[in-house]
């Protein structure tokens, strides 16, 4: 009669290496997808505002670059509270 076991008398090797690969699954980072429709594509390439957009931040990166980019300190608060108080 045996009263103490030795070895690894019911120990499953290989279950270790299964709950490794299960903890490695569950920890590999699940990312977003977005898909943007052709027609989307389509009406924002037509957009009559694109291009006086591109136009507007080329004259804005050519005056940050040159330094000569003002910043209105007044607009921009009267945005912020306006912002805050939700008018």
């Amino acid at each position: 009669m045996k009263i103490n076991n030795l070895g690894p008398s019911g120990i499953n090797p290989y279950k270790n290496q299964m709950k490794q690969q299960q903890a490695a699954k569950a920890n590999q980072a699940k990312s977003d997808q977005v898909e943007i429709s052709s027609k989307a594509k389509e009406l924002q390439e037509r957009s009559q505002f694109a291009e006086a957009r591109q136009e507007k931040i080329a004259k804005l990166k050519v005056s940050v670059e040159n330094g000569t980019y003002q910043v209105d300190s007044k607009a921009v608060a009267n945005k912020m509270i306006d912002f805050y108080f939700n008018k």
